[in-house]
């Protein structure tokens, strides 16, 4: 009586276990996209951004998050095969990808919150002297164009203050045709309206466009360092219901054996 009590109680565990992982695996999915779209809402929006980052961490860690994401989408389908199917070879396999992704997504999540450290300093380092001596100037187009939108996205004129342009090799050289800021500086964007660096005419923002950009990176870091630790410890969760089921089932077909 006992011994089939014991495999009523294992066969309930084992069907718990099954819908368990079809939800979980339902739960994969909507994290697995959501992983794909921050990924590549990070790469997407304002990306001409990057060009003005010394290190290529920021965009390395969502390129990680776009490949985890992208992974998900095939492991689940995998998942719900082998769940279904009960086949044990293919669940040890969705098993190992769990734990896979899990560590991709891990690296993706430390990624962001190490450069989140370490980006004021950056920024400060290395933004100033970006703008001031790459703008506009023969091969640093990308740069140019990435200065441009920064001005006019944030509202801002200079890395510090309109001031820093006046170092700058563009504001120097004859095509700058006399003016002391870049025209993308206007409020109002006009041929030659860089001429007049008057607070009416063009954008006077405390701290510069190093503050409003480090804000904005900061908040996109956040959210892929959030997005990359949570899904990794749900698939963390996943690899635990799913070594639980293989278990299960080996056991199960051991008790068969046995009869």
């Amino acid at each position: 009586m006992s011994a089939v009590y014991k495999d009523e109680q294992e066969d309930w565990m084992t069907v718990c276990l099954k819908y368990l992982l079809f939800v979980f695996n339902f739960l994969f999915w909507v994290g697995g996209a959501a992983v794909l779209a921050v990924g590549v809402w990070t790469l997407v929006e304002k990306s001409d951004y990057l060009s003005l980052l010394a290190s290529s961490t920021f965009a390395v860690s969502a390129y990680i998050l776009i490949l985890a994401g992208s992974l998900v989408v095939v492991t689940g389908f995998l998942g719900c095969c082998a769940v279904i199917r009960e086949q044990k070879n293919c669940l040890s396999m969705y098993f190992f990808c769990l734990l896979l992704i899990f560590l991709i997504e891990l690296v993706a999540g430390v990624l962001a919150y190490v450069y989140y450290q370490r980006l004021s300093e950056e920024l400060k380092q290395h933004l100033n002297q970006t703008m001031t001596e790459n703008y506009a100037q023969p091969g640093k187009e990308a740069i140019t164009l990435a200065v441009d939108r920064l001005q006019q996205d944030f509202k801002c004129c200079g890395s510090n203050n309109s001031h820093d342009w006046m170092l700058s090799v563009y504001i120097s050289s004859k095509p700058a045709e006399g003016r002391v800021v870049p025209d993308s500086c206007c409020k109002t964007i006009t041929p030659h309206c860089g001429i007049r660096d008057h607070p009416s005419n063009i954008y006077k923002v405390e701290g510069g466009c190093i503050t409003k950009l480090e804000q904005f990176l900061a908040d996109h870091l956040l959210v892929i360092g959030a997005v990359g630790i949570g899904v990794a410890c749900l698939q963390l969760a996943g690899a635990v219901l799913t070594a639980c089921f293989i278990y299960l089932l080996y056991k199960e077909e051991e008790d068969f054996g046995a009869l």
